[in-house]
């Protein structure tokens, strides 16, 4: 279905209010893991694009080859160049859990890459992200490793996944789903497998998915600890706001942080910093990958409309502010934007 009134409502409720009740860190803070050798922009585009959705703080956990180069694109990120080839998993389990303690959501993914060892301490964060009970969202070869194990994610139902195209393939063939499925109907179907992990599918128009029926209890349940009255959901939205006429590489890092942006302060109003808690804790993710999307598919336009076909995924930051104001108004939540 289109995105109606009410949801969009919805999606406003967990926007922080900007009339000077918050303190730093109540309007949330993002943790974006990746960053390899060759991979440094999509990490920091996914970071950066947080605080300009408006996020306090973003942390980069990244390779100590990938830290330098992060750390010149912007001193505003929080740079953590902790996974080191050479040091087991399991070793960085305590550093990695007081980290994670500190922060609201974890963005796993942007600039991952597949070498063993980047692999290995994603699944360790992804692992402790879930015993604390963070959101989380998965993009890029953070969705590659949860493709090869899907257990990993499997009821995990404060995640988000946000495949495009080829990703989106490969994960409907790992979920066993039937290729005759009809195409609007498949990433309601990947999600009602993965036990109702929200799907942001990308493409012309977004389509976001979050269906548990079927799903086992335990699979539903998990460990956000879903009342039995939203166990049972079958939601798809599509999202067709205009974007723009090139799909530059690096907009999906501005999506999978602009989601990221939107569940930390899911989190933030799940904590009561601010709100009703009116919204169920299980509604949260779909509603955040909404916003997202509409915030990035905006800035995605007006990129283009200023630059052209040589617009690039850095000319895009600059629109991420404005383009929120033009989803959401300039008012929200009683401040001023």
């Amino acid at each position: 279905m289109p995105i109606s009134k009410s949801i969009l409502e919805q999606v406003k409720q967990l926007i922080p209010p900007l009339n000077g009740t918050l303190h730093k860190g109540q309007s949330g803070r993002v943790g974006v893991l990746g960053g390899a050798l060759d991979y440094t922009g999509a990490p920091f585009f996914a970071a950066i694009s947080a605080q300009r959705v408006g996020v306090d703080l973003s942390h980069v956990i990244c390779s100590p080859t990938a830290a330098g180069a992060i750390k010149s694109y912007s001193p505003d990120l929080i740079v953590h160049p902790i996974l080191r080839e050479e040091v087991p998993p399991d070793n960085l389990r305590p550093e990695i859990t007081a980290l994670l303690s500190r922060l609201h959501v974890l963005v796993i993914g942007p600039g991952l890459g597949r070498e063993p060892y980047m692999q290995a301490f994603a699944r360790l964060a992804l692992d402790v992200a879930k015993e604390q009970g963070m959101f989380l969202v998965l993009d890029a070869d953070g969705l590659y490793m949860a493709g090869q194990q899907l257990d990993l994610v499997k009821g995990y139902r404060r995640a988000v996944l946000t495949p495009n195209v080829v990703e989106f393939k490969r994960l409907s063939e790992q979920a066993g789903i039937d290729p005759k499925t009809p195409e609007k109907e498949r990433a309601s179907s990947v999600s009602r497998v993965l036990g109702g992990v929200t799907i942001l599918q990308k493409g012309a128009t977004d389509i976001i998915a979050s269906n548990t029926e079927g799903a086992s209890s335990r699979e539903a349940h998990a460990a956000s600890k879903i009342p039995q009255s939203d166990r049972e959901t079958n939601e798809v939205v599509v999202v067709d706001t205009p974007g723009g006429m090139k799909r530059c590489g690096g907009q999906g890092d501005i999506l999978s942080g602009s989601v990221g942006a939107m569940l930390a302060w899911a989190k933030c109003y799940e904590d009561g910093a601010f709100g009703d808690k009116s919204i169920p804790i299980s509604r949260m993710p779909l509603l955040a990958a909404i916003g997202a999307s509409m915030v990035t598919r905006t800035a995605s336009r007006r990129a283009f409309e200023r630059e052209g076909r040589g617009v690039v995924t850095q000319d895009m930051l600059k629109d991420v502010g404005p383009a929120f104001a033009e989803v959401f108004g300039g008012d929200v939540q009683g401040g001023k934007l």
